[in-house]
This record gives structure tokens, sequence and C-alpha cells, in this order.
């Protein structure tokens, strides 16, 4: 139904999502108003953009509808996008990342974080952000995964990356390491909390009461008995032994090389994967996008596009916006699943 269409009564009782702008001068201000641009096609819940409104006016000509409280957000969505503005990003130019820049994106996502843990948005998203700028001005966190979870007093074993299209689901169990390292880094231990995070997560935010996991293996052909490999018969089996006797359906570790054609994708719910590559290569092929990241593990629901800041083309109007149209849906419906959990029970 068309947002002219809902009476202000139910729309003002809606709580709104925040988005939290990403950096400036990257595509986070373009994508986040063509996701308002889309609002009735994809039926999109209301959201306010957090940051710098001067960037969204750099890079798009639409109604903007500055906010002082986020109760305004939803009686306004129907005709504006809202922006709920963070200081002052400088002289904010399309494509070229400053300090400026990266203190406000930094301030956005604090701000963000703070309106869902206070129950004025019910939901978190984030925009992408420039990791190097980040890191410039002091940042100390792998990223906004772990930023967030900290936020929330989430270990780092129970905060879990999930990358998310209409029809592939992946974790990896390590993320942004060198390849080198996950050998060493990859245990028993580690693997059983990922997946127990994962698997009630599937359950909170997307309903599917007896998820499967389905496990890549670590070497080529899943270690060939032993031959190209110890970690799937030392590490990652016993994890699986663990997991199946706690009721949970994990199964593997299969050769990730046959496991993303789409008859093996109709056999499990989430694919557990070793390291960043193994999960991120197949996600983005088959859906670029739309790709969308989860974190598991959080006392709320939080997404972001499955994309960077792309400053090549940004304030180009080149864009795509599916990610982030994607992101703010899914973190919609799993908030609604989760409200609707917390009523029943």
């Amino acid at each position: 139904m068309p947002w002219s269409n809902i009476g202000d009564w139910i729309v003002s009782r809606i709580s709104p999502l925040a988005v939290s702008m990403g950096d400036p001068a990257g595509i986070g201000p373009e994508i986040i108003a063509k996701a308002w641009d889309a609002r009735e096609t994809h039926a999109l819940p209301p959201f306010v953009a957090v940051g710098d409104a001067r960037a969204i006016e750099r890079v798009w000509a639409g109604p903007i509808a500055r906010i002082a409280d986020l109760s305004a957000a939803a009686a306004v969505f129907g005709e504006a996008l809202p922006v709920l503005t963070v200081g002052d990003a400088g002289a904010i130019v399309p494509g070229e990342p400053d300090a400026d820049g990266a203190r406000c994106a930094l301030h956005s996502l604090e701000l963000a974080v703070g309106l869902v843990r206070t129950g004025a948005a019910r939901a978190l998203v984030t925009g992408p952000v420039s990791k190097s700028q980040l890191y410039a001005i002091g940042f100390t966190h792998p990223g906004q995964t772990e930023f967030v979870a900290e936020r929330y007093g989430v270990a780092g074993d129970n905060a879990v990356m999930m990358l998310a299209g209409p029809s592939l689901k992946v974790v990896p169990i390590t993320t942004h390491v060198p390849l080198k390292d996950v050998s060493a880094l990859l245990t028993v231990d580690l693997i059983v909390a990922k997946a127990r995070a994962t698997a009630r997560g599937l359950l909170r935010n997307f309903g599917i009461e007896n998820p499967r996991l389905a496990f890549a293996g670590f070497n080529p052909h899943a270690g060939e008995q032993g031959a190209l490999g110890r970690e799937e018969i030392e590490i990652i089996a016993p994890a699986i032994a663990i997991l199946r006797e706690e009721g949970i359906d994990a199964t593997g570790p299969f050769a990730a090389d046959t496991m993303f054609h789409p008859r093996a994708r109709a056999t499990y719910d989430v694919v557990m994967c070793c390291y960043h590559d193994q999960a991120l290569v197949p996600l983005k092929t088959i859906h670029f996008d739309e790709g969308v990241n989860m974190t598991l593990g959080l006392p709320i629901v939080r997404t972001s596009p499955d994309h960077g800041t792309a400053f090549a083309i940004a304030g180009k109007n080149l864009a795509e916006p599916g990610a982030m149209i994607a992101a703010i849906a899914m973190a919609g419906e799993a908030a609604d699943r989760r409200a609707q959990t917390a009523a029943q029970s």
C-alpha cells in the first residue's frame, strides 16, 4: 500500500529504523536517498537517515525533512526523507574522503546505535564506511560489526557476521584476517560458538525453526581424508559432532567448490565458511546487487549493505541502491518478527 494512503494515526505509531549514513563522501548518502525513492515499490518501513544532511543534498535533489526527534520521522516519511543531523562533516566533496567526514561517520554510527538502545528506533542499518579513514582518526575496532557488538557488551565470538541474499546465506567463521593465519585461528570452540549464534539468529530473525547448517571444509576437496590437510578431521568434524549432540542440524565438512550451485543451496539454510573470501565470493557472485550483512548474536537487529563506500563513483548518480533497499527491508522484517515473538511470550 502506498505510504500516502496510510492513515497518519497508524504511521505515527511506527518506530523508524535508524540508518547511519556512513562516510559522507561515499555512496551512502546516495543509496539512502534512492532507497527512500523506492519506499513504495519495496514497501519499506519508515526509516531516518543519521548524519550530515548536506551529504544527501550534494547528490540528490529530493525532499529532505530535518528532524530533531525520531518521533517525527514516521509522520513525515511519506513526503520527505527524514534526516537527523549529526555535527558537521566539513567541506563534503563526493569521492574525496577526509578526517572530518570520518569523524561524522563515527558520530553517526554512535548516535544510531544509541537510538536503537533507547528504543527510539527499532533496528539499525549501517551505511558503508572507510576503515582506513576511521583508523586514521583513532578507530580501533576491526569494523562496524565489532563496534556495535562492544556497545552491547557482546563477546566477539558471539557476534556473527552473516551475509544474506534471496537464495544464499553464508557465515565466515573468521573474518578480516590474513589467509595465512586462518588455520591457526580455527578452533573447535570458535566454530561451536559461531554456529550456536547462527542457529539462534536464524530462528530469531528469520523464523527458521530448525536451521540447517552446512560446513565448508578448509582445504581443497575438504582435505581428501587428511591427504590435503587435517583441519577437517581435527577441528571442523569434532565441532560438528558437538553441535549435533546439542540438537543443531549441522552437516559436513563438504568440499567448498560444490556447495553453491542451485541444487546444493536447496539442502541447507546457511553455509558456515572457514574464511572471508570462501563466504563472500559466492555470495557476491550470486547476489552482488542485493547482498546484506546482518550481525547475529546481538540483542538488536543490525544490517548493512554488503559493499563499500565506492568513492570512485560517489556523486555521479551511478550507485545501485539494491543492497541498501534489501538491508532496510530485512531489518524491518526481522524487527517485526522479534516484536511479534516478544508479544506472544
